[in-house]
C-alpha cells in the first residue's frame, strides 16, 4: 500500500507517520498490512507534490488542519484544504479510501467546530457521491508524546510545566474532560487502514477513551514528579489512564531530569540503596558488600524476597527457623541466578571474594514498614 498522509508533521501526523514507517521498515510487523510507500504533505510541502501523491496513493490519512489561528478567517482551511485534496482524487479517478480528522467542538457553534463540521458533510458527501470509503473521526482531548504545550492541549501543557518546575493554571479542578491516547488513536488508523474501522452510524470513533478531572490529571502529574524524591512507583495497570499519562509525562521531562542521584546507606560493610518502591508489588534496592563481609542473619514471618548477584562471587544461606539443615546457593554475577528468600528461614548473603565487592538486585514483595519490620535477627 501506498498511504498519504497529511498534516504529517503535526502531532497526531508524526505519531502516525513513525508507526508506518516501522511497518514499512519491517520494524514492526504485527499491524496486518504492508506499505511500500508514505507520502508525507504539510503546509511547507510543494503542492505539486500533491497531484503525485494523490494519483498513487491507497489510502489517505488527511490530518491536515488549523485550530489556533491568528485569523479566525484561516479556519476556512480545515474544509478547503479538503475539498483541493478531493477533487486531486477525482481527477486522478482515485478511489482510495479517506480518513478524516475531526473534533468533538464539530458539535459547537464556535469558527473551529463549524469548520470542522463543513469539512465533515464535505467528505460523507464525497463518500456518498462517489462510493468510496470514508472514515471521519470526532477526537476528543488528545494527549500523548510529542504534542505542543501552551498552545491547544491543557494535559500536554501541565506535563511540560511540571516536568520543568514552572507553575500551572487550574481555574476549576472538577472539570471533567474525555481524553484518548495518541497510541490508541494510531492503533485505531491502522484499524482503518485494513478497513476494520469503529463506527456509529455515518460517524468513525476511537474504541478507548477516558474521563478524568483536571484536578485528577494534576494529582498524578505531581506524583510523578516526585517519584525520584520518593522512589514510589504509583499503579499504572495496563491500559490504565495513568500508565498513559506517565509515558506522556516522561516525554516532557527535562535533561536534568533524565538522570537523579540515589541516596544510600553506606558504612564499613558496603551499602544499601533503595531503588524502587511501588504501591502493591514491593521495593528494589542494591546491595553493596566488600570483601569478606556477611549481611542478613535475620528472618521474616511474612515479607518474602528475591536476592539477584549482579556482579562478584557469594554464598547465600538459608534455615528454617526451629531446624538445623542449612540450604546453600553458591551464584555469581558471571550466571544470573535469583534465589527465593523464604519466608520462616533466617538468611544469609556472604562475599566469597577477598578483592572485589559483591553487588546484589534485592526485591522484597512489600515496603519496609518501620514500625512493623517483620525482621528478626537470628544468625544462619
Amino acid at each position: 500500500m501506498k498511504i498519504l498522509v497529511t498534516g504529517a508533521k503535526g502531532f497526531i501526523g508524526k505519531n502516525l507517520v513513525e508507526n508506518l514507517k516501522n511497518v514499512k521498515d519491517g520494524k514492526d510487523r504485527n499491524r496486518g498490512v504492508v506499505i511500500d510507500e508514505i507520502y508525507e504533505y504539510d503546509i511547507d510541502t510543494p503542492e505539486e507534490l500533491l497531484d503525485e501523491y494523490c494519483q498513487n496513493c491507497d489510502f489517505v490519512f488527511d490530518l491536515a488542519g488549523v485550530n489556533r489561528p491568528k485569523d479566525a478567517k484561516e479556519f476556512n482551511v480545515n474544509h478547503s484544504f479538503l475539498g483541493l485534496l478531493l477533487e486531486k482524487l477525482k481527477k486522478d479517478h482515485n478511489k482510495a479510501p479517506v480518513m478524516l480528522s475531526s473534533s468533538v467542538q464539530a458539535l459547537l457553534d464556535n469558527d473551529y467546530g463549524r469548520s470542522k463540521k463543513e469539512a465533515e458533510e464535505l467528505l460523507l458527501q464525497y463518500g456518498k457521491e462517489n462510493g468510496i470509503r470514508v472514515c471521519v473521526y470526532r477526537f476528543p482531548n488528545v494527549f500523548g508524546k510529542w504534542c505542543r504545550p501552551n498552545y491547544n492541549s491543557a494535559v500536554a501543557t501541565f506535563c511540560n510545566n511540571i516536568a520543568n518546575d514552572l507553575p500551572i493554571t487550574v481555574n476549576n479542578r472538577e472539570t471533567q474532560l474525555t481524553l484518548v491516547y495518541i497510541d490508541d488513536i494510531v492503533d485505531e488508523m491502522f484499524e482503518a487502514l485494513k478497513g476494520n474501522e469503529h463506527k456509529d452510524g455515518e460517524l468513525c470513533y476511537v474504541p478507548v477513551t477516558h474521563k478524568k478531572t483536571l484536578g485528577e490529571i494534576v494529582d498524578l502529574l505531581y506524583e510523578f514528579n516526585d517519584e525520584p524524591n520518593k522512589l514510589l512507583m504509583p499503579s499504572i495497570p495496563k491500559g490504565s489512564f495513568e500508565k498513559k499519562l506517565y509515558s506522556t509525562f516522561l516525554s516532557y521531562l527535562p535533561e536534568r531530569k533524565v538522570k537523579f542521584e540515589l541516596r544510600g546507606n553506606a558504612d564499613e560493610r558496603g551499602s544499601f540503596t533503595e531503588f524502587l518502591k511501588t504501591e502493591n508489588n514491593g521495593q528494589f534496592s542494591i546491595n553493596v558488600s566488600k570483601p569478606g563481609i556477611t549481611k542478613g542473619q535475620h528472618w521474616h514471618n511474612t515479607k518474602w524476597e528475591f536476592f539477584l548477584v549482579v556482579a562478584g562471587h557469594a554464598l547465600i544461606e538459608e534455615r528454617k527457623i526451629g531446624s538445623d539443615e542449612v540450604m546453600r546457593f553458591e551464584v555469581s554475577g558471571k550466571k544470573l541466578e535469583p534465589v527465593h528468600m523464604l519466608p520462616g528461614y533466617t538468611h544469609n548473603i556472604i562475599n566469597l571474594s577477598d578483592t572485589e565487592d559483591l553487588v546484589t538486585l534485592m526485591w522484597a514483595n512489600e515496603l519496609f514498614d518501620k514500625d512493623r519490620p517483620d525482621t528478626f535477627h537470628e544468625e544462619v
